[in-house]
């Protein structure tokens, strides 16, 4: 199946925007600071919310519509399913939070920056798998095999939206990993290496198209259950820690708000 180099495109927007939170670690001496730590953390959540609402669960419900009063279900059986597939994830992959010294997952001899690496990564599937998944909605919407009703500006909105929100991303594992003792450059491709896995998903997706296009509505809902795990598992804690939770709660707002914005308007 040959991909179009639209799509090519929209799948690696994510992972520019991954790259270029990366690269400041160029530019920013010293470690990030705690309150600026907090504001990515809150406006990451924001984001990952609205888009999973207003790009991947009302779709999924809109597309189910034929079902009448049980309209409901393949979004509410792919949303668990996603919850269930992220808390099987984060029990299996050894990874390490920054704000702890504590592993997660099982105990295998890493590296401190290895299980750092992975931590984001593991936050990162989800992303790729949304990305994906409404690109192939699209595709299946173009060709007739759907009534999925994605359009190639709803798709690019969810792709700009990752990417926004993986800016932050980016800067919150390269920084951390410079001040464990990494170089630069070496911090610098660790960031980058962590948000691989979203293209990469992607791009599988898209070649399985013609399989997952009968199944949309719940592999969107899918995409959405692992999205608000991370959210609520990881990313909202972060954000009201300590001082200054105000800060978190309303750069929270600004990325719901923002990525609500981009997909009503496109």
């Amino acid at each position: 199946m040959k991909v179009p180099i639209e799509i090519i495109q929209g799948l690696l927007i994510p992972l520019a925007g991954t790259a270029l939170g990366a690269a400041c670690v160029f530019f920013i001496r010293g470690g990030l600071n705690r309150k600026l730590e907090r504001v990515f953390t809150g406006f990451a959540a924001g984001v990952m919310v609205a888009a999973s609402v207003w790009s991947l669960l009302i779709p999924a419900m809109e597309q189910s519509a034929c079902l009448g009063k049980y309209a409901f279900f393949p979004a509410f059986a792919g949303f668990w399913a996603g919850i269930l597939f992220l808390l099987l994830l984060d029990h299996i992959i050894p990874h390490l939070h920054r704000e702890t010294n504590e592993s997660e997952g099982p105990e295998i001899p890493l590296s401190r920056t290895a299980k750092m690496v992975l931590a984001v990564t593991l936050h990162n599937i989800p992303e790729g798998m949304a990305v994906g998944v409404v690109y192939a909605g699209m595709l299946a919407a173009e060709t007739g095999a759907s009534s999925a009703g994605i359009t190639p500006a709803g798709a690019l909105a969810l792709s700009l939206g990752i990417a926004i929100q993986n800016f932050p991303e980016g800067a919150i594992i390269s920084l951390p990993l410079r001040a464990e003792g990494l170089k630069d450059s070496r911090a610098f491709l660790y960031g980058v290496l962590s948000g691989v896995v979203e293209p990469a998903g992607g791009f599988l997706t898209i070649l399985a198209v013609r399989y997952v296009t009968p199944f949309l509505p719940y592999f969107l809902s899918f995409a959405a259950g692992a999205m608000l795990y991370v959210v609520v598992e990881e990313l909202i804690p972060e954000t009201g820690r300590g001082e200054h939770s105000h800060i978190g709660t309303l750069s929270f707002a600004a990325g719901f708000s923002l990525m609500m914005v981009l997909d009503v308007a496109l």
